[in-house]
Order: structure tokens, then C-alpha cells, then sequence
């Protein structure tokens, strides 16, 4: 099994688990080894604890009525490796014929809605053919991401060579399976010192870890700390779509995380970590022992560092409240972005039909090009330039002009000067750390924690994940690298939890990740850092084009538009350990005009 999973689970099991005291770890008892732990004495000033005893009831299995059943093809009409998406009247499934044999389940990716037909099946898994989630096919379960959720499994049945799938309405309309989890039976939990797990960072990396341990049968408590005022949200959404409201963004409920136990402290920051005696200290003076630590802190943006950088209206976006403030006071105005990478340029497309102009001020000489390159990235230009973005390349911001505190000019050292409302900085960041400092938690010389592959730092029962951190890349030799990406924060939550339950897992996803501008999705998989050469297949004007980026003779990474599921094709191929040679494209380019991909599944050079 590829991604950075142990081996799946058989059979889906509605039973919640639930270890007996002694089975689980002395250590994970109490937070202190102590047994008692302390009252809470918080000062109470920045602590929100999103916690209650109120606990949902789980559903009960469906009754004949609310099953459907239906006969949905002959068992000859789909060859092996084919899927198919069949029609059960209250909703769709996806039909798959993988090794002679017949599986149901859920047809839409529960992460933004993909047809999975239109996926890649290989191994036993379908992936995702936007964003490279897997799903297993004889589970459902979700077993490398993004998302939270796996699919549900529905039964086959095959009688006189028809095959038949039943399904409970209930599971056809949700399209989306939660999977069992344990709760918390700590009595301590809500009001005490001290917790079995702490969670620094409640984005996708601290959210997957909770749920990982939870998911694993782990019914201690767990704490999830985050600076933010809100409950873990979809951050890599804000900077492409900016009118989004928090709700909007919310990747659970409140009542999910009272349900399973998770408790979330808002508006919480960790000043020092003091790792001999295992205790955080939060800046209201708050002190929580723990026994199990997981860093995510993620990381910190860059801010313009010029003359009038202190003016009002300038804005890294790093919550909701900053895109919508953008928004609001873009609209009908001049907006100035600075910084032609990810972030910068999504928010670019985003304001062109809400401000009156929008113009982007970047030090390379192309969007994007130390990414994807001087082609791709002249080619996105062209379709922001044909949107009526002004690009002012290999410049900078000089000052920071305001009118009654305000901005209202931004001058560069082009000595342009560029008329501005609002302004967005998206020039990069840098890891959150700076509180780790002291702590003998190692950092390397750009304050970033090394880990290893099972995301442990260099303090045992200290584990670190996201954005914050560099670890092996198992593909490319293991060399440590730094990949700040949605994805991978998920997939290396969900290690460094299987590691704090002692399952010696290790990180081995390939890295994917996605944008998207005026309607159009880039998707982008691999690590393309140091690539020397760039062989495109289709036609970049019209934006339908693959781009294999390689290093040598090997391909290091791909990335596409219009040309769903290659970018997920190329990730199952790299992920199941095969090498993709630079001269199998040239020969494909060579032979092939009708971008048929086939040759990728073949299993040799």
C-alpha cells in the first residue's frame, strides 16, 4: 500500500474502541506520571476551551427501508481496472472491476466533490484526479490526502452474472464517511493541568493528528492549541476565495469536537516549551503538562520592509478577517499585490472582478518561475495580462505612501509609482519557532525543526509536523526537504500520531498540491526543486498542457492544466516506487500526438 499508511482494516466495524486502563501505556495515564494532576488555574483571560459532556448517539445501522437496491450492469460489460459510475436512483456510486473482483463505494471525493471515475485506479486504491486524495477500494477509507473523510462502501452482489449493489439512502446523499472513533474517558479532561497528548497548531497537521489518535482507539485526552479565534478552517482556501466566511471554511464542527473529545483552546499562544519537566507555558501564564507534544506551529509571513511599512491597509492574508477586509476595501479601488508566487497571484486573479485595477509587483522576471518555470510562467501571465492584470517585474517596493495614515501610493524602485487602496504581501514566510528557541528542541539555521521519518524531533515523545518542519523525502533519496503544502500537512499529522501510538509509521506521500485562477486549476505533484529541464506535451496557449520537470534522466515532478488525471497518474506511479525516465517522455512526444498516457501504467522503461 502506497502514501504513509499502515495496512488497511479488513472489514468496517461500527464499534467504538475503547483501550482497558491497563493495556494503554503507563505513561499516557496522566500527563505527569503522577497520577493527580493538578486544578486548572488559568487566569482565564485567552482561554476558550470548546469542550462539553454532551455526546451525539451514533447512528444506528439502516433498516430495510432505507436501503435501496438495484441490478446495475452484467459482469462482462466492465473489463479489470475499470470503473464506472452507476445509477441506484437515490444517488450515484462508483462501480469498480479490479482483479475479477467487484467493488461499490461513494463517487464524489469528499474534499472538494471530484468525480473519482475520472481518477486513477492502481493498487488497490483510486486516486483523486484533482487534488490526489486515495481512497481504498474494499473499504473506502481514506488513506493519503487531502480531506478527512473516506467513502462509504455499499454491498455487491452478483447473481446469475449480473451484479447488484445495495445501498442505505442515507449513505448515497451524504457521499461521505466519517470513520469510527473512540472518545475521551479521561476524567480529568476540560479543567486539569496536565493532558496525555498537546497539539501546538490547529491547522491541517495538528487537526489530522487528533483525529488519527482518536480514529486509533487512543481515549486519553487531548488538547489542540491554536492562536487563531477560530476552529481548524480550510487555509489554503482563503487567498482563492476572499469573501469566504469562517463558517464557510470550517473543516468540523463545534459538536465534533465536543463528540470525540477534542478540546480546543483559541487564541492560545505557547511562549516556551519546557521539555525536562513536559510542560507548555502559554503567554497568560497558563501551564499544561503533557505527556505526548505534537509542534505544528506552521509559519509566520514576510512583511514589506521599507519605508511607511506600518501604513494602514497593507495585508499578508492569515485569516478570514484579513481576506474579507481586502475584499471590502479593494472593491471599485486600486489593489496592489506583491509577490508573484501561489498566494500572491491567487488573490490577483480573485480581485480582477472586484477592484477597479490590479496590478502585481514581483522580483523575478516571470510569475512563478522558480516553480514551474520561464515557459508555464509566461504562459500564466498572458492569461492574467488578458484579465487586465498590470505586471511590474524585476522591481520592488521602495515606500509606502499614506494619506491621513492610509495608503495610497506605492512607489518601486523602478521609481514607478502605483496608485493603492489596499495592498497584499505575499513575498513568502517563514517557520513559527521563534518560541522553541530555548527550548533544546532542535532548529536548523533557518529556524525550521528537523524530524525524521517518523516525524519525530531530536526530544524523544516530541513529534513535529506541517509547514514548520524539514524532513526525508523518501523518493528523492531521502534528502531533507521543507514542503509547505496542504497535503502534506495532513499526511504527516497522521504519522506523527500513529508514532505516538508506537506504530512505526513513516512519512512516504508524494507531495501534491493545487491552484487555482479565473476558473482554470494548476495541479502540481512531486518536488521539483533544482529541476534542469522542462518537456511540455500540448499546447500552452490554450492551456492544456503537461510539464514534466526533470533533474538528469529522471523526472522529479509534473504539473498540468486541463489535462485531468495526469498530474494523479504520474503521483501513483512515482508513489509505488517506480522511476519515470526522461527519455520514456521524449519517446511519448516523439510517438505520440494524441496525449494518450498510457504508457505511464506500463511497468518498465
Amino acid at each position: 500500500m502506497g502514501g504513509c499508511f499502515s495496512k488497511p482494516k479488513p472489514v468496517e466495524l461500527k464499534i467504538e474502541v475503547v483501550l482497558p486502563e491497563k493495556e494503554r501505556g503507563k505513561e499516557e495515564l496522566s500527563a505527569s506520571g503522577k497520577g493527580s494532576p493538578r486544578a486548572y488555574q488559568g487566569n482565564g483571560t485567552a482561554r476558550h476551551f470548546h469542550a462539553e459532556e454532551r455526546l451525539p448517539t451514533t447512528q444506528p445501522y439502516p433498516s430495510p427501508q432505507d436501503c435501496v437496491e438495484a441490478t446495475v450492469c452484467h459482469v462482462k460489460d466492465l473489463e479489470n481496472g475499470q470503473m464506472r459510475e452507476v445509477e441506484l436512483g437515490w444517488g450515484k456510486v462508483l462501480l469498480v472491476k479490479d482483479n475479477g473482483e467487484f467493488h461499490a463505494l461513494g463517487h464524489k471525493c469528499p474534499h472538494y466533490g471530484a468525480p473519482l471515475v475520472k481518477g486513477v485506479l492502481s493498487r488497490g486504491r483510486v486516486r483523486c484526479p484533482w487534488h490526489g486524495a486515495c481512497f481504498n477500494i474494499s473499504t473506502g477509507d481514506l488513506e493519503d490526502f487531502p480531506g478527512l473523510d473516506s467513502l462509504h462502501k455499499f454491498q455487491v452482489k452478483i447473481e446469475k452474472e449480473k451484479v447488484t449493489v445495495r445501498a442505505s439512502k442515507q449513505a448515497l446523499q451524504l457521499q461521505r464517511r466519517t470513520k469510527v472513533m473512540a472518545k475521551c474517558i479521561s476524567p480529568s479532561a476540560g479543567h486539569s493541568s496536565s493532558t496525555n497528548v498537546l497539539i501546538v497548531g490547529a491547522g491541517a497537521a495538528g487537526l489530522v493528528c487528533a483525529e488519527t489518535l482518536r480514529q486509533e482507539g487512543f481515549s486519553d485526552r487531548i488538547v489542540l492549541c491554536t492562536l487563531d479565534r477560530h476552529l481548524p478552517y480550510d487555509r489554503a482556501k482563503l487567498s482563492k476565495s476572499l469573501d469566504a466566511q469562517p463558517e464557510q471554511l470550517a473543516l468540523r464542527p463545534k459538536e465534533f469536537f465536543r463528540a470525540y473529545g477534542i478540546e480546543m483552546l483559541t487564541e492560545a499562544q505557547v511562549v516556551t516549551v519546557d521539555v525536562r519537566n513536559k510542560k507548555a507555558v502559554f503567554k497568560d501564564g497558563f501551564k499544561l503538562e503533557y505527556s505526548k507534544l505534537l509542534l505544528a506551529p506552521g509559519s509566520s509571513p514576510k512583511t514589506l520592509n521599507c519605508k511607511g511599512k506600518d501604513v494602514e491597509n497593507v495585508f499578508t492574508i492569515r485569516t478570514p478577517e484579513d481576506a474579507n477586509r481586502v475584499v471590502r476595501l479593494a472593491r471599485g479601488r486600486n489593489a496592489v499585490v506583491v509577490g508573484a508566487g501561489f498566494l500572491g497571484m491567487e488573490v490577483a486573479a480573485y480581485l480582477t472582478e472586484k477592484a477597479h485595477s490590479v496590478s502585481v509587483v514581483e522580483l523575478e522576471e516571470t510569475p512563478f518561475r522558480r516553480f514551474l518555470g520561464e515557459r508555464v510562467g509566461r504562459a500564466l501571465m498572458k492569461m492574467f495580462e488578458n484579465n487586465r492584470v498590470k505586471f511590474y517585474m524585476q522591481t520592488e517596493v521602495l515606500e509606502l505612501r499614506a494619506q491621513e495614515g492610509k495608503l495610497q501610493e506605492v512607489v518601486l524602485k523602478s521609481s514607478k509609482v502605483l496608485r493603492a487602496d489596499v495592498c497584499v504581501v505575499g513575498i513568502g514566510a517563514v517557520p513559527a519557532t521563534g518560541f522553541l528557541r530555548q527550548s533544546g528542541i532542535g532548529l536548523d539555521s533557518r529556524g525550521f525543526i528537523p524530524v525524521n521519518k517518523m516525524m519525530q524531533t531530536n526530544v524523544p515523545g516530541v513529534f513535529a509536523a506541517g509547514d514548520a518542519v524539514t524532513f526525508p523525502l523518501a523518493w528523492r533519496n531521502n534528502r531533507k526537504v521543507n514542503i509547505p503544502h496542504w497535503q502534506m500537512a495532513h499526511a504527516q499529522g497522521r504519522v506523527a500520531a500513529q508514532n505516538m501510538l508506537a506504530q512505526e509509521a513513516e512519512i512516504n506521500t508524494v507531495p501534491y498540491l493545487w491552484t487555482a485562477m479565473f476558473g482554470k486549476s494548476l495541479r502540481y505533484a512531486g518536488y521539483g526543486e533544482g529541476f534542469d529541464d522542462v518537456i511540455i506535451q500540448g499546447d500552452l496557449e490554450e492551456l492544456k498542457f503537461v510539464a514534466f520537470y526533470t533533474k538528469g534522466d529522471e523526472v522529479i515532478a509534473v504539473a498540468s492544466m486541463n489535462y485531468d488525471p495526469i498530474v494523479s497518474k504520474v503521483a501513483e506511479v512515482l508513489a509505488s516506487g517506480r522511476a519515470i525516465r526522461k527519455r520514456e517522455v521524449e519517446l511519448f512526444m516523439l510517438h505520440s500526438k494524441t496525449g494518450d498516457m498510457s504508457w505511464l501504467t506500463g511497468k518498465g522503461s
